[in-house]
């Protein structure tokens, strides 16, 4: 297995820039995920790692050895498309080994490493069957098998669950991450699910038109995101955004004024800011207080409740037009068209100034 480096990785199509100035170090075993929104370059800059797109400027090295000008068969990589890319006309057994056997392995090699890949993902019994006779998720596990059997150095994923079910892809999820726990294998992995990231990643990438707006573990994200795009990007449903102005409260203490006249102080973590200030006051669905008291208070006018049964999800607007979403228990009754007050503690809320970069991250921990 080996680490991947990428340095100030760059790619034009054209007058086009699509990767705009990428580093980035991916460790040797690590799960690094690349998440963002369609078009940000996720997908470009997994086909460069794998050679499939050529590298405009930069570099990149595959365990420490410079493979910027090094074809695709020769950098050590195996992908994972988000087409099964299978042949029809082999069995299971064979597509998996047919990678093997153009490149002049030995019979007893082929069916040694099949064998093990097949054990692993668990097609034994499907090894005679054709493409057309399995499932979503059948398929897809024959194509991972296929970049097994290669015993690459890095893995590359590119969106291999969107083609599959909500069962089969949380199914596909949990197999995925097995298989890194029993290879130990460094893995890239491209998706647009940010629920995919946080679940299966050591280390998360955020795009978003074609540069890295912030990398870290999947927890650090969540509760430190650097910036507004990161923070409505990563945690599901997204963070609420509320326009507010704050000034310097009490000594350490931050004083924000809320839509409505309500008002929290938070913790201001040494940031300096000017009376009356506008800001962005973000705070997660899932950290709102639905008709209890809290630090800050919030009334809004209800006009959506989903009724999940393990939780109810309220949208509501504020006073001054925005809407907010609230993650509450399954026994809230709450009906749409009535007023309900959401409390804010103000442990969770972050702060963003008007370039949308964090002044401060909430903290639930102390």
């Amino acid at each position: 297995m080996a680490n991947v480096t990428l340095r100030n990785v760059k790619k034009q199509f054209g007058d086009v820039s699509v990767i705009k100035g990428v580093d980035l170090d991916i460790a040797d075993g690590e799960f690094c995920v690349f998440v963002g929104p369609s078009g940000c370059g996720k997908s470009t800059l997994l086909r460069m790692v794998a050679g499939l797109e050529d590298i405009s400027a930069g570099e990149l090295k595959i365990g420490d050895q410079d493979m910027t000008e090094v074809g695709p068969a020769d950098r050590g990589v195996a992908m994972v498309f988000q087409s099964y890319a299978l042949y029809p006309h082999m069995t299971v057994e064979n597509n998996i080994g047919f990678g093997l056997r153009m490149t002049g392995h030995s019979t007893a090699d082929i069916a040694k490493r099949t064998n093990r890949a097949a054990e692993m993902l668990q097609l034994g019994p499907l090894m005679q069957r054709k493409p057309s006779q399995l499932s979503g998720g059948q398929r897809q596990r024959v194509a991972i098998g296929r970049a097994i059997v290669r015993e690459p150095q890095v893995f590359l994923f590119d969106e291999p669950l969107s083609n599959l079910d909500a069962n089969l892809r949380v199914q596909m999820r949990i197999e995925i991450g097995k298989l890194h726990q029993d290879l130990g294998a460094t893995m890239i992995y491209v998706t647009h699910d940010q629920v995919e990231a946080m679940t299966m990643a050591d280390k998360i990438v955020v795009l978003h038109g074609g540069i890295i707006e912030q990398v870290g573990s999947p927890l650090e994200l969540y509760h430190r995101p650097r910036n507004i795009f990161v923070a409505g990007f990563i945690g599901s449903p997204k963070m609420n955004f509320i326009k507010a102005k704050v000034s310097a409260g009490k000594t350490g203490k931050l004083d924000v004024t809320l839509p409505g006249g309500g008002k929290v102080s938070v913790d201001s973590q040494g940031a300096k800011v000017e009376a009356n200030q506008p800001v962005t006051l973000g705070i997660r669905p899932e950290h709102m207080i639905v008709g209890g008291k809290s630090d800050g208070e919030l009334k809004g006018t209800l006009r959506l409740a989903e009724y999940l049964g393990s939780e109810t999800m309220f949208y509501a607007s504020l006073p001054d037009g925005s809407d907010i979403s609230v993650k509450a228990d399954g026994l809230a009754t709450a009906k749409p068209g009535s007023t309900v007050v959401f409390g804010i503690p103000s442990k969770a809320c972050h702060l963003f100034d008007a370039g949308g970069g964090a002044i401060i991250n909430g903290d639930l921990t102390k």
